[in-house]
């Protein structure tokens, strides 16, 4: 998984990230609209709780890649 991971280019993560927790730009984020719903207790429906996942995926995958490359 790690030689995987190590294959993924910042330049390719980085706007991808950017991208999916912004996307849509309007009326509001997904991420940002999932986020204020899981603060509020009403992330409740599982379609949901799998656009929340989805939305930060690419960002949790860039987390990773920091910390992999900050720990060698």
């Amino acid at each position: 998984m790690w030689s995987l991971l190590d294959k993924i280019p910042y330049s390719v993560i980085i706007p991808i990230a950017i991208l999916m927790i912004l996307a849509p730009f309007r009326p509001m984020p997904h991420a940002l609209e999932k986020i204020n719903m899981l603060l509020n207790g009403t992330l409740i429906r599982p379609v949901d709780i799998f656009d929340l996942f989805f939305h930060l995926f690419p960002a949790l995958i860039l987390l990773l890649k920091i910390f992999r490359s900050f720990n060698r």
